[in-house]
């Protein structure tokens, strides 16, 4: 199966929207050669910005921008999202001005910079911001779809993208806001989000092999949340739901989908994720070994869980 990472994705996807909205520009932070979007600059260089190590100054430029009906994307690593946090709340979200963000090199699978650059409160920090679309795309394909709604969006637009290379699934139907169904089953529900989704489909399968037919749910939108399908699969499975992410287990995916279960007939309910600590340095697949995020690893908690 073809891998390709999703911040490689967000690159083409932002050469392709240029070409046919004049509107979109794009700007960096010193790491356009990271976040990808150094193809963009080298296809439309009269509307790329490279605004330095100066990531507050990138999103007030940004914001002045969308003002004068510009589409402007900001890009940087996702763990500087706190670095200009104030911005993005007050300078962008607080007016509802039209600025999207592709922040990368997203959770743990960043792999041997460390807990330092491993960027797992971004999503929690960008749920709670009124007037912000979240966006965690699983794949390239999805990616582009992302990229594309999000230029779409009137208003601010949060998209998480990784470093590593991943499966590139076929295309899915793709609606802002709503959940895709991998797999259905009736024993739990697994509800994922984000290049967690490999893992988790391994995890199925696993769990298929012992007898337990568990469905698996994938979010690419965090906000809005799809309160709706979450709902109707936790009734469908039981009231028997888990959620991974490669995030926090602490205002991310396992949050959003609690606050749309609560009070729905959850029998059992448990968040698999990154616990209350920082990412450490590593190869990612030792990454995830470490912090229980591997297919067999999440299939034997899951069954431990039922």
């Amino acid at each position: 199966m073809e891998k390709k990472a999703v911040r490689v994705a967000y690159g083409e996807a932002l050469v392709k929207l240029g070409e046919s909205n004049p509107k979109v520009v794009v700007l960096d932070a010193d790491l356009a050669s990271a976040t990808m979007t150094n193809a963009f600059k080298k296809a439309y260089p009269d509307r790329f910005y490279d605004c330095g190590i100066a990531e507050a100054n990138m999103v007030d430029m940004a914001a002045g921008m969308s003002t004068m009906g510009l589409i402007p994307f900001c890009s940087t690593f996702a763990v500087f999202a706190g670095r200009n946090y104030d911005q993005i709340r007050n300078g962008v979200c607080y007016p509802k001005f039209n600025v999207k963000f592709g922040f990368s090199h997203a959770g743990i699978t960043l792999g041997e910079d460390g807990g330092s650059h491993q960027a797992i409160e971004d999503i929690a920090l960008m749920r709670v911001l009124p007037n912000m679309t979240v966006f965690v795309p699983s794949d390239a394909n999805e990616c582009y779809q992302c990229v594309e709604a999000a230029a779409a969006i009137e208003g601010p637009v949060f998209i998480r993208t990784a470093r590593l290379a991943t499966p590139v699934y076929d295309p899915r139907p793709f609606t802002p806001g709503k959940g895709v169904v991998i797999r259905d089953g009736k024993d739990c529900v697994i509800f994922t989000c984000g290049i967690m989704l490999e893992h988790t489909m391994e995890a199925a399968e696993i769990l298929a092999s012992r007898g337990i037919d568990a469905a698996l749910v994938s979010f690419h939108t965090l906000k809005p949340f799809d309160d709706t399908l979450a709902c109707e699969y936790t009734a469908r499975c039981g009231g028997k739901v888990f959620t991974v992410e490669e995030h926090s287990i602490i205002g991310g995916l396992g949050d959003a989908v609690a606050s749309a279960i609560i009070g729905k007939g959850v029998v059992s309910f448990e968040k698999i994720g990154i616990n209350d600590e920082f990412g450490q340095s590593g190869k990612p697949a030792d990454l995830l070994k470490e912090y229980g995020l591997t297919g067999p690893q999440i299939a034997d908690r899951i069954q431990a869980g039922l």
